[in-house]
């Protein structure tokens, strides 16, 4: 008997219908055909032990099963939920007739539990696209699925509860998730806010401009100064996510596996913080089943790199052509897989290797030279990509003492949504320019024109400080942003002049202060 059931298999972002087909016929043999990877074959004994323990038999005959498209890889343990359910038809245990209508996916545990999967809101979106009636998953992916509208969608907790459902042996309600209720719900709920930062205004008002423009910036300064502290409250001034950009985001998280269990949507911007020992791949993304690395992860979002020259070299290098394009291409022999990656680039880092360079409450004994060699570490294209270069000083004890609590996150953030708001007006007939920081040169000057005076400041700057030349259309696009922040429908020279400010590193003096 020939019995078809459905799952999905995931590539990158890209989701195929897999048409899962099992024949038996008289023998002892089994089959799989379909380039299952070494988990797919597994699956055999883990759907031979499930249905053991649930009082089923695994059929003695010759089971052939093949995968459809055939020669599209699949990977992971996904299918042993479909594999399953069609041995179980095709011998006759169970009925067949309503096994069209459903796609599923799930792991078998030799009790016959299902296991969390990986991907299913793209399997989801793609369930109903293929006008499929419902979605059957694994209890703990329920709500990660059913965030998805006009798809019933079905968390079941074993292989008998799947059965019962297919063979109407039991009624079972589908799960029910108010996308917009859960979208908003969390979307203002913060667990760190700047009002904690005392003191330190100049740092802040250096972060406000960047969140308001989508500009990447490194802070620079001794240790203890607040460089941490402060970038880890920078999602909680950055504008809140649309609905589309919490699906795109939730997507590559469902992909990874790294949704919380029980979780619907992401409804925050993503704030990752990878260890300065990371490698590229995980960096980047890829590996022998290329998954999403941390700059997908941080899509939408915010990527803090602490202590940036403690990063490999070659690491941080292969962030160069990410920031650029806002997308990463892993390229295999047989595919390649694309994954977003439109994030904010955020870093820190110490002045020097002392790291004290420049605090007045300690002596730093470093030389010019070796601080010119640890900012060396950081590479002038990589530097490049980063608009705003503030410095930071640490706080007094007695000025942390008497300095009253900080601006709340929530007044800095109104004043980010305004200017982006100014912003998404501006750019709405440009394809995927949505902020100042994306800007192209010809934009710059239709858009961050310069009176004479401007052009006097800037030319006098540029000489005075030794900037170099890529500093100047960085400055133009900081200074765009700052005159949004005031409404100003021109950049002004006291826009102007803040901009420079946020350029000490290109200053061919720095290190000899």
């Amino acid at each position: 008997m020939l019995v078809k059931t459905y799952s999905a298999a995931v590539n990158g972002l890209q989701v195929t219908t897999v048409t899962v087909e099992v024949s038996l016929i008289k023998g002892v043999m089994y089959h799989l055909t379909g380039l299952g990877d070494v988990a797919v074959r597994e699956g055999r004994d883990r759907i031979a032990a499930a249905m053991q323990y649930n009082g089923m038999k695994f059929p003695r005959a010759d089971i052939t099963v093949n995968m459809a498209p055939a020669d599209l890889k699949k990977e992971g343990s996904g299918f042993d939920l479909p594999l399953a359910i069609a041995i179980l038809a095709a011998d006759g245990q169970i009925p067949a007739d309503t096994l069209g209508e459903y796609m599923m996916i799930g792991e078998l545990g030799l009790d016959g539990k299902l296991q969390p999967a990986k991907g299913v809101l793209p399997i989801a979106i793609k369930a109903r696209a293929e006008h499929f009636k419902g979605l059957i998953v694994p209890k703990h992916n329920e709500r990660e699925a059913a965030i998805v509208n006009n798809i019933d969608v079905y968390g079941m907790d074993s292989l008998a509860d799947v059965i019962a459902l297919l063979s109407r042996q039991r009624e079972y309600q589908p799960c029910v998730v108010d996308t917009r209720d859960e979208f908003y719900k969390q979307q203002y709920d913060f667990d760190l806010d700047f009002s904690d930062v005392r003191g330190q205004e100049t740092v802040k008002r250096a972060l406000e401009v960047a969140a308001a423009g989508g500009h990447n910036v490194i802070m620079i300064g001794p240790p203890g100064s607040g460089k941490s502290m402060m970038a880890k409250r920078l999602p909680s001034i950055l504008p809140p996510l649309t609905l589309r950009e919490s699906l795109e985001t939730t997507q590559i998280h469902s992909v990874a596996g790294t949704l919380k269990q029980g979780s619907a949507l992401i409804s925050q911007r993503p704030f990752r913080a990878p260890h300065h020992t990371i490698s590229e791949v995980a960096l980047v993304g890829g590996g022998m089943n290329p998954m999403p690395g941390e700059i997908s992860l941080s899509h939408n979002g915010v990527l803090f790199c602490d202590e940036l020259p403690e990063f490999n070299k070659h690491t941080l290098e292969v962030l160069r052509q990410p920031l650029e394009d806002r997308q990463i291409t892993i390229s295999r022999a047989k595919y390649s897989v694309t994954y977003p990656a439109s994030f904010m680039f955020v870093a820190s880092m110490n002045p020097c290797p002392c790291g004290y360079y420049g605090d007045p409450t300690h002596h730093c004994v470093c030389t010019p030279g070796q601080i010119q060699r640890y900012l060396n570490k950081i590479s002038g294209p990589l530097m490049d990509r980063i608009d705003i270069q503030c410095e930071i000083t640490p706080v007094p004890f007695k000025d942390i003492s008497k300095a009253q609590p900080g601006e709340p996150s929530a007044a800095i953030r109104e004043r980010v949504i305004k200017a982006r708001d100014i912003q998404t007006a501006r750019y709405k007939d440009f394809k995927g320019v949505h902020c100042n920081a994306q800007m192209t040169e010809r934009m710059i000057h239709q858009y961050a024109e310069l009176d004479n005076a401007g052009m006097d400041l800037l030319r006098m700057a540029m000489e005075r400080f030794s900037l170099s030349a890529r500093a100047y259309s960085r400055i133009l696009k900081v200074a765009r942003t700052i005159a949004d922040l005031d409404a100003s429908d021109r950049v002004q020279p006291h826009h102007l002049a803040e901009a420079i400010g946020y350029r000490n590193l290109d200053r061919g003096d720095w290190a000899e202060r």
